[in-house]
């Protein structure tokens, strides 16, 4: 089986494609692409035909790439392959469905659920398509949705050890880089790491509640208690639970900051 990864998170899509071998280790996956302009390149170049080499028999698509949406990729590239779509947010499935959709899992990625979908996908693949006309029908005269508006990451599902468990956001204190990888540290409880970069939190989090403090961190309101002032400018935090080392709000963020809080 071909499989095709669409991912702008490294970590992430190497773990699917970790997670593929583990569920059948014929799997080949063809590439891991990051955007919809890597995506269509990649599908505008001359491939074989289905069931060949160089096609994919299927996709692995996050919704929010580095410069778009997979929704923008299936509408440009007018992709009719069956799509497997693996995102962080639960807001887009039935937008999802309307496209040649096989399963819609959320971030982090179950095993278990992967194999599932899979499974979704050999036994639609080998047996003839079934007749949606009715089923197509009665989604037309669902309310045409608007523009795709950003709906923020509500919680996050974390392995601890060989289980995993849900955090709400509104229970996440900060976030930060350490040991080359990400950390959230809860209000109460140990610090877990997720597998998203600070750089995709900041999109994925409420702006009115998070902020980007420095490269290293981004904040919680509520987590921040106490604020120093220094000469020049610049700022300490205080954060609720303290952190192993002390935090700064970088120079070229000061104002913004300030302005944040105001807020």
């Amino acid at each position: 089986m071909n499989v095709l990864i669409l991912e702008d998170e490294p970590r992430s899509a190497a773990r699917l494609a970790d997670l593929l071998k583990q569920c059948d280790p014929a799997t080949h996956v063809l590439a891991q692409l990051p955007s919809v302009a890597q995506g269509l390149t990649w599908f505008a170049a001359p491939r074989q035909g289905p069931g060949q080499p160089g096609h994919p028999d299927l996709l692995l698509l996050d919704i929010h790439l580095e410069d778009g949406t997979g929704f923008q990729l299936i509408e440009q590239a007018k992709l009719t392959l069956p799509i497997i779509f693996t995102t962080a947010f639960d807001a887009y499935t039935l937008q999802a469905f309307k496209t040649n959709s096989v399963d819609y899992l959320l971030k982090p990625v179950d095993p278990d659920e992967l194999a599932a979908a899979l499974a979704k996908f050999r036994a639609r693949h080998a047996a003839p398509a079934p007749d949606l006309t009715a089923l197509l029908r009665l989604l037309g005269q669902l309310p045409v949705p608007g523009p795709l508006v950003p709906a923020y990451k509500p919680r996050f599902m974390v392995s601890s050890g060989a289980k995993l468990r849900s955090i709400e956001t509104a229970e996440v204190a900060y976030f930060f880089f350490a040991d080359k990888a990400t950390w959230l540290t809860p209000r109460q409880g140990p610090r877990v790491d997720v597998e998203y970069s600070l750089d995709k939190l900041t999109e994925l989090l409420d702006p009115a509640r998070f902020f980007r403090v420095n490269r290293s961190f981004l904040v919680a309101r509520e987590a921040i208690g106490t604020i120093h002032a220094f000469s020049g400018g610049k700022l300490q935090l205080d954060l609720l639970p303290p952190p192993r080392q002390e935090v700064f709000v970088s120079g070229d963020r000061v104002t913004p900051f300030k302005e944040w809080l105001g807020k």
